[in-house]
Parts: C-alpha cells; structure tokens; sequence
C-alpha cells in the first residue's frame, strides 16, 4: 500500500511538472543497498545485488571497526544490543540480518562486489570514538579496497571530518565526500573533497551552494530523498547523485525531470 500511494505521488507530481532543462543527468545510489525490496535487508550483501540488478549508480553503504579491528557492514552502532565498536568480531559474527543473512564483513561484502560489475560502491566510514580510531578505521578500510583491487569503483564519504581527511590523505585519486553539512563549498575545496554529500534539508536552508558548489566543480549528493517532491526538487537543481531508500522510483523521476 506504501508503495502504491508512493507511485501514485510520483505521477501526480509528473502530470503538473513544467519541462525542465538540465545540463547534466542525477544519478541514483541506493540507500544501505536497495533493501525495500522481498528478500532484502539495510546493508546486507542481498541489498548491493540488487541495486546492481537494477543498475543504480551506487551502492550505499555503512562500516563500522569492531573492538578487534575487523570491518563490518551494519548501519546503527548496536546490532542485538552488542555495541559493534566495542565488542569483537568473534561475538558477532554469528549475528542475523532481518533477511536471514549473517552480519557481513567489509571483505565479504567486496568479494561480492567484485563479481558485480556495474555498481559504483558508495563506502560510508562510521564515526569511531577518538580522531585515532577515525584514522586506523581509514587506513584498514583503504587497505582492503586497494588489496580488493577496487579502488576505482568506490568512493568514500563520512561524518567525521577527521575521517574524511584521512580518507583523502590516504587514497587522494579516490572521491571523498563529507557529509555532516557543516562546512562550505568553498571549505570542501580547500580539503580537496571531491564534493558534497549533505541532507537535502542542508541545501535547502543553503541554496546558493547548488551555484557555489557547481561554480567550484564540486559534486552535489542529496540524502535521503525518499519523496517524489523532493526528489524533483532536487533533480530541477542538477544534483549530480540523489541517495534513496526508493530508487527505482528514483531513477523514474530522473527520467522524467532531467
């Protein structure tokens, strides 16, 4: 039934949109990995399949270092009310997601990734407890992407500044994004990000950072975009990537507005 009132907004909004002329086309990452979808889950390998089944740009999502320094894939800092970043991975990693599959590793998370060819990963780096712990989290995930020989298909992004900065230092060809919607295009520039990553309500409080951000060459990604008039919204501003729980419906309305 949601989903049907969703499509049936979606079309209301087709129906009264002007055309709309953009230079460049917004691409669709799927959220925690397309999970709104039978026999999926947020973040879980099921999740990157078929967000690449559907051919989305990216695939989102969240690592978090376990108290023994192993990566892992899950969104919230609790999974079963084990605190992921203060337990070890031997305490966890029998653990369940909603669809049945066991908590992922980042490796075994990227060894799927591998065997799909067409979705760009989209690695969210969790805030750690110290900067210290920000930057080893960094160095392992950046030394597993390298060892997957996937660098060129991922792009970071992070809340923690300190994260991002390390990110950019240690793989500085590698898209970084910052996402916390606290600094500047201007700022972003100076740090070298390759752009920004912000809530959508950010640009809408901000928006002469769409200019200032396209004026300085800088990517634009909106999160989470999940209702079809923010997502034309969005999209008449040329966003370059608009992340999604919906993408399907998302990639809809890109065809429609752009």
């Amino acid at each position: 039934m949601k989903q049907l009132k969703f499509s049936l907004l979606l079309l209301l909004c087709v129906l009264v949109a002007a055309p709309v002329s953009a230079k460049r086309k917004t691409k669709v990452i799927a959220h925690r990995g397309y999970w709104k979808t039978e026999g999926s889950a947020q973040n879980s390998i099921r999740s990157l399949e078929r967000a690449n089944e559907i051919k989305v740009y990216g695939s989102e999502f969240d690592v978090h270092l376990t108290a023994d320094n192993v990566p892992v894939v899950f969104h919230d800092s609790k999974i079963q009310g084990k605190h992921i970043q203060t337990t070890t991975y031997a305490e966890l990693k029998d653990l369940k997601l909603p669809n049945g599959e066991t908590l992922p590793t980042l490796e075994q998370y990227l060894d799927r990734a591998k065997k799909l060819k067409k979705t760009k990963l989209i690695f969210e780096l969790k805030s750690h407890a110290t900067p210290q712990r920000d930057r080893e989290a960094a160095k392992i995930a950046v030394d597993m992407v390298n060892g997957k020989k996937l660098t060129k298909r991922t792009e970071y992004i992070a809340f923690s500044l300190e994260a991002a900065k390390e990110l950019h230092r240690l793989s500085p060809k590698t898209p970084v994004y910052y996402l916390n919607g606290d600094l500047s295009p201007k700022q972003l520039k100076e740090l070298g990000f390759a752009g920004l990553d912000y809530n959508y309500k950010v640009m809408q409080k901000h928006p002469e950072w769409f200019t200032e951000a396209k004026d300085l060459k800088l990517k634009i990604n909106v999160w989470t975009v999940d209702d079809p008039l923010v997502m034309k919204e969005m999209i008449e501003n040329r966003v370059d990537f608009l992340t999604t729980d919906y993408p399907e419906e998302a990639q809809k309305a890109v065809h429609l507005y752009r």
